[in-house]
């Protein structure tokens, strides 16, 4: 799924904005680091975690013991799973480069180091000049 498709999947996605933010594959799209993603994995706040569960979506408890959704075929959702910051792309909330490579580090697989080196070049290169507002925001 490419740029486009990802800003259109959560256009349809019905919840607040300002409860969620774009991680991982779908982060490294928007950015245009990568070309494409496999899916839409998103960070969550505690409150739409728990409108989700309310909402009637199933979840599987992580090892940290937050909850992890599905919601549709291409999205998944990580009851507060952020490091660093965000920035905002497209009105979209996006954990940032530095936040991708620190998750990436924490995952340690090998598609994983292979990203970090993309994310790496990219901030080297200067493809932070995109971002337009840092916010903080929890920490998994």
């Amino acid at each position: 799924m490419d740029r486009q498709r990802i800003i259109e999947e959560l256009a349809a996605f019905p919840y607040d904005r300002g409860e969620y933010w774009v991680l991982m594959g779908g982060a490294m799209a928007l950015y245009g680091i990568r070309g494409e993603t496999a899916d839409i994995d998103l960070g969550c706040t505690a409150e739409l975690a728990d409108r989700l569960e309310a909402d009637g979506l199933l979840y599987r408890l992580r090892d940290n013991g937050k909850r992890w959704f599905r919601f549709g075929s291409c999205i998944e959702i990580f009851e507060g799973w952020l490091c660093g910051g965000t920035v905002t792309l497209d009105g979209l909330r996006v954990v940032t480069p530095e936040g991708l490579v620190e998750m990436k580090m924490e995952l340690g697989r090998e598609k994983d180091l292979r990203d970090i080196e993309l994310i790496e070049r990219y901030m080297r290169d200067g493809g932070g000049l995109r971002q337009t507002s840092l916010q903080g925001g929890p920490r998994a």
